[in-house]
């Protein structure tokens, strides 16, 4: 019987062991070392950590560890550092983006993408405009991470970092793709990115954002996370605004979302992410702040981040100003709402919020599976 070979990333430790124990001789003994060392190295190594070539190949027979290929890399420079995002290529040839942010004081923020593009058709949304065309795997979601570590500064060799000290701060699922569109792969990451055995993430360095998918909130509370983070996408505070830019909303009204959000608090100091992008003539008048802090009352605990809309390859309105920003940060507070103001990184390189995506990608990806189901000539 052949046994395929079974993708390393997609698994805790716990449960790396006990496919070794059924698929390696003796391969239980050794599974906490040969694990920590693949999610170290980003690279199935058995070898490294003393077994011999029979065992080593057993492990590669039993197990497999496979990195997107870094296609392309754009800098930006800013006052808190440098943004940078990484085109990954995929195993099918479809690609996937990254982003590599600045926070000040040595930290930065990975954030990371859960499909290739999105079904959820936010108008302003570049990924959005791509359309789904297919979930990430787990291996993949973890893979970008392990690629992250590489091209934006770490390695396991850094003399720096000798012992792998991880530089990102923070993980957010906030690139392209609905990360609860995708609920079983992003959560499988998630464990696999928090086990103390391998890269030992701590849950509450880890945010998950969703445009209001009620279902996949549900799941996330069922999963048990404690300390994980929640961001929804809020963008308009009436059900006729959010419906004309977020067709989500036409499924899951406002007050439905609203109520899903109320049920999930994992923890007693619990504060959700309430995400705004400001577009300036669409959603930034004095009563859309009434209307926000309307929606967040019942909520406990929130912190709306205001986000200055980025425009894209098709934008729907201008950037809005500093000042336009500052007078809508004013009526939230106003309102009693803890507010914290988003600078924008990476708009000029196409790697800011909202700016993710490939829309050729789309048309090359049809192209290509038409190419396949044409009949060969004999």
């Amino acid at each position: 019987m052949t046994i395929i070979p079974f993708p390393l990333l997609s698994l805790t430790q716990p449960e790396v062991k006990a496919r070794a124990k059924e698929h390696v001789a003796r391969g239980a003994g050794a599974a906490n070392l040969v694990y920590r060392d693949a999610l170290t190295r980003g690279a199935l190594a058995p070898e490294e950590v003393g077994l011999g070539s029979v065992a080593a190949e057993a492990w590669r027979r039993a197990f497999s560890v496979d990195l997107p290929e870094v296609k392309d890399i754009v800098r930006e420079d800013g006052p808190l550092g440098e943004t940078a995002k990484a085109v990954v290529a995929l195993h099918d040839g479809l690609e996937s983006e990254m982003v590599w942010i600045p926070m000040g004081r040595g930290r930065h923020t990975l954030c990371l993408s859960s499909q290739v593009g999105c079904k959820m058709g936010c108008t302003f949304c570049e990924t959005g405009r791509m359309g789904l065309l297919r979930h990430l795997a787990v291996s993949e979601i973890v893979g970008q991470l392990l690629v992250a570590r590489r091209v934006f500064g770490w390695s396991p060799d850094d003399p720096e970092n000798p012992d792998g000290k991880r530089r990102h701060h923070n993980i957010v699922f906030m690139g392209m793709g609905e990360a609860l569109d995708n609920a079983d792969n992003v959560i499988q990451a998630i464990r696999v990115m928090n086990d103390p055995g391998g890269l030992g993430i701590a849950q509450e360095r880890i945010t998950v954002c969703t445009v209001g998918r009620v279902d996949g909130i549900a799941r996330l509370k069922d999963a048990g996370f404690k300390r994980l983070n929640l961001s929804v996408s809020l963008n308009a505070a009436t059900d006729a605004q959010r419906d004309a830019i977020m067709p989500v909303n036409r499924k899951t009204k406002l007050d439905a979302l609203q109520a899903a959000l109320v049920a999930y608090r994992p923890r007693r100091n619990f504060t959700l992410g309430v995400n705004y992008c400001l577009m300036p003539g669409l959603n930034d008048q004095r009563e859309d702040a009434t209307g926000i802090a309307s929606f967040c009352e019942p909520l406990e605990r929130v912190l709306v981040n205001v986000i200055p809309y980025n425009p894209g390859n098709a934008p729907l309105t201008r950037a809005p100003t500093d000042d336009e920003i500052d007078r809508f940060i004013g009526w939230l507070r106003e309102e009693g709402l803890p507010v914290r103001k988003r600078i924008t990184k990476g708009r000029s390189v196409m790697a800011a919020c909202g700016q993710l995506g490939n829309v050729e990608l789309r048309a090359r990806a049809r192209e290509d599976k038409r190419k396949r189901q044409l009949p060969t000539k004999s």
